[in-house]
């Protein structure tokens, strides 16, 4: 006996399909799906964020000296010409980042592997590429949802039963962040 539901897919389409719903899970916090489909998608999450509740302290903060363009008022690099070329300005500028040690990168790329790239549309940019920007659900559930689970042990999601769907009649649930 498996260990998991087949939901009725081959196996690449089933990973497919439940990657998608558990990005969408931590992206936005709840999804409306099938009941099955959120009892095999909740699996998934709830390790997720169990990694990320391990690892969330496992850090190193560092300064770094970096080379930032220079911006004019309008936000435009600023440009002087250096031997009849135009070049961009740079100033160096000290930033703290965060320097993950081994055992948070390793949680970090077993994240990745799971995890669907998200793009962020601002509803008043719709349509325009320059306005939109990728969300690094990693770090989101470092830094946003690891705190939130830390004195938690497990049950990091709810599912709360909608009504059955009209097509079909199949169980509708909506799968949420506790």
């Amino acid at each position: 006996m498996a260990n998991y539901r087949k939901l009725g897919r081959t196996s690449s389409q089933r990973k497919a399909m439940l990657r998608g719903l558990v990005t969408a899970l931590l992206n936005n916090g709840k999804v409306k799906t099938t009941e099955m489909r959120a009892k095999e998608a909740r699996k998934i999450a709830e390790g997720l964020i169990a990694l990320a509740v391990r690892e969330k302290d496992n850090f190193e903060t560092v300064t770094v000296t970096a080379k930032v363009p220079k911006k004019d008022a309008e936000g435009k690099r600023v440009k002087e010409v250096k031997d009849g070329k135009k070049v961009t300005v740079y100033e160096e500028v000290q930033k703290e980042i965060k320097k993950d040690k081994p055992s948070r990168l390793h949680a970090r790329r077993q994240m990745l592997k799971v995890l669907y790239d998200v793009t962020e549309v601002p509803a008043e940019g719709t349509g325009r590429k320059k306005n939109t920007k990728k969300v690094d659900l990693p770090a989101k559930l470092f830094d946003e949802i690891a705190p939130k689970y830390a004195s938690r042990n497990g049950g990091y999601t709810r599912i709360v039963k909608i009504g059955q769907r009209k097509g079909d009649a199949a169980m509708e649930v909506l799968l949420e962040l506790v």
